[in-house]
């Protein structure tokens, strides 16, 4: 599992249990900006969400701290009943502030090469379909839409990369 990564003047390594506050807000922030009407209210403990994520055996979040702070994060685990080969992206977020900063694709790689190092083949990811930014960044990364379904949002698969 990748642990900790120094990049120049930033560094992305697994979250911890104390940042779960940080990690909510930053979340909450990236969110507002895909929801034209403000976001849902859908009762979801979003703090408590987080805490499970970070606190899971058989997940990982990563974060990118620059300066102390957190600025982007990425959830991911292989789902209940799919195949081991396979990893979902819960939750990919980068903080409004720092788009287009190669803070998202440094994050990306890092989540690949432990996607890589873990045996996983197939990534899988959900992204809400009005999220045109994030769709088209994830298609830069290699991600393929499957067909919509209708709901609210977009599958999206990628074969991960072989070194």
């Amino acid at each position: 599992m990748i642990s900790e990564r120094t990049k120049p003047g930033r560094v992305i390594r697994t979250a911890v249990s104390a940042e779960v506050e940080s990690i909510a807000a930053l979340h909450a922030r990236a969110r507002a900006t895909y929801y034209p009407d403000g976001v849902p209210d859908d009762g979801t403990d979003w703090l408590a969400a987080w805490r499970t994520a970070v606190q899971r055996p058989d997940g990982h979040v990563l974060c990118v701290v620059e300066q102390g702070r957190i600025i982007a994060l990425a959830s991911f685990r292989t789902p209940e009943g799919a195949p081991a080969e396979t990893v979902k992206l819960f939750q990919f977020h980068v903080d409004p502030d720092h788009w287009r900063a190669g803070v998202g694709t440094a994050l990306h790689t890092a989540c690949a090469e432990e996607w890589r190092a873990d045996g996983k083949r197939t990534a899988v990811l959900d992204v809400h379909v009005d999220n045109r930014r994030a769709q088209a960044f994830y298609r830069r990364q290699g991600w393929v839409a499957e067909p919509e379904d209708g709901s609210h949002h977009l599958a999206m698969r990628l074969d991960v990369p072989r070194e």
